[in-house]
């Protein structure tokens, strides 16, 4: 048996946590989420989100990880409890599944990190979007993707995936706060700040029965949770840290990049006069876009290039955890070596994503399905078993190594069996409504 690998220090597997939490979900998927659901209103109802059901379902997941000290679906066996492993199968499900549409969304970064540099984009940016957004140069960037995201998790956990981390986490952060301070220069940007910052509840009462599971789905999203990647990356570490404090700074990490990107994308696109209204998953494709190409030709293709630096780092960030929860299962159950295992795990990622590649249609159905059935689904099942099954011995592990929680355990015990449970049954009842057939 080889020796499972673990974080070289608590910072790492924090940092690696945080950087699956801040990807994507909150730079690309939160302003179009905030845009299609009224604004601050969203926001208010995502921060709650994050507070009442993510904190507790992301300990969840920790003690479930660091309890079993095996992935995802192993973890159920380790614990004596080898019935759920179907809660571990679906999270390893959804990590496959979201990752092969993730990485076309990964693909059209690099491309759009690329048009900043030469301007490509800056003429009709619409365009620009449609005609790089699907077939087989969508397919070529998606494959580009895969190759890097599919090296770092080979490299393994701390060669690989905390080293990535380390350097990919502050950078987002830093270049973050410098386009939301110069977003906060531009002349006209008060009315982004009005709509992202002044909720009108009016509007949420009207449309809650959308709004709500639209929130909630987008902070199981950001924060990683229903994919079993906090399980996998808790069992990685050591049994005396705090999982209270790590988890809460990974939520208040998380939602903090995601007000972050609130902080540019719509205050820049006041100051340029570009309609707030979504274009859906391509948003930040289209109308961040076009609000550069108001600006001066050097400055657009700066400021344009940070940018969508930030948005890739963010993005392989989460990818990489994505990969790992499939690679690391793999590896334990299978005791091989990771290398191979990335790869070809990697390759069949890839293929799953070509019709994403292809066509948008296709896309914007995986993320529905991902979304509305697979996180909610998995997140219910955490919940469960953490909170029933596993009970008494999930305080004792919350406990472990953090005096300072055995008092607060309890409390959140009853949280798992009552709130986030009622509140996710009622996202995945509500959810379901919303999907739809693929687009054959």
């Amino acid at each position: 048996m080889m020796q499972r690998e673990t974080w070289a220090t608590r910072i790492g597997f924090i940092l690696a946590a945080v950087g699956s939490a801040v990807g994507l979900g909150n730079i690309w998927r939160f302003p179009f989420q905030t845009a299609e659901n009224g604004g601050a209103a969203f926001l208010v109802v995502y921060i709650i989100a994050v507070l009442l059901i993510g904190i507790p379902a992301i300990l969840a997941e920790f003690v479930i990880g660091r309890r079993s000290k095996q992935s995802a679906i192993g973890a159920f066996d380790a614990l004596g409890r080898p019935r759920w492993r179907w809660v571990g199968a679906v999270g390893v499900l959804a990590g496959f599944w979201t990752l092969s549409y993730y990485s076309v969304v990964g693909g059209w970064v690099v491309r759009y990190a690329i048009g900043s540099v030469t301007g490509a984009y800056l003429g009709d940016p619409g365009t620009y979007f449609g005609a790089i957004s699907a077939g087989p140069e969508a397919v070529a960037f998606h494959a580009v993707f895969m190759l890097v995201t599919i090296g770092i998790v080979a490299f393994g956990v701390e060669s690989g995936i905390e080293m990535a981390t380390k350097l990919m986490v502050p950078s987002i952060i830093l270049l973050m706060l410098g386009l939301a301070v110069y977003a906060f220069t531009l002349s006209g940007s008060a009315a982004g700040y009005e709509y992202f910052l002044s909720p009108d509840f009016d509007a949420l009462v009207a449309n809650f029965e959308s709004v709500i599971p639209a929130a909630v789905g987008q902070a199981l999203f950001s924060l990683s949770l229903g994919y079993a990647v906090m399980i996998t990356y808790a069992s990685y570490i050591d049994r005396d840290e705090n999982l209270g404090v790590d988890g809460l700074s990974i939520a208040i990490t998380n939602t903090f990049v995601a007000v972050l990107a609130g902080l540019v994308v719509f205050p820049l696109l006041a100051a340029q006069g570009v309609d707030y209204g979504s274009e859906g998953p391509g948003a930040i494709f289209v109308t961040v876009p076009t609000a550069f190409a108001d600006l001066p030709n050097l400055a657009a293709r700066a400021i344009g290039f940070v940018f969508f630096f930030v948005v890739f780092i963010a993005a392989l960030s989460s990818a990489i955890s994505l990969l790992e929860v499939v690679t690391s299962h793999l590896v334990d159950s299978y005791d091989v070596d990771r290398k191979p295992i990335a790869v070809g795990l990697g390759v069949i990622i890839f293929v799953l994503g070509i019709p994403s590649a292809w066509d948008t249609a296709w896309l914007t159905w995986f993320d529905l399905v991902s979304v509305n059935l697979l996180l909610p689904v998995g997140v219910f099942g955490v919940v469960v078993f953490a909170g029933w099954i596993l009970s008494a011995d999930a305080t004792d592990e919350l406990g472990r190594g953090a005096p300072s929680l055995r008092g607060v355990a309890p409390v959140w015990l009853w949280s798992l069996r009552t709130i986030v449970l009622l509140a996710v049954l009622g996202t995945l009842v509500l959810s379901l409504g919303s999907l739809t057939a693929p687009p054959l």
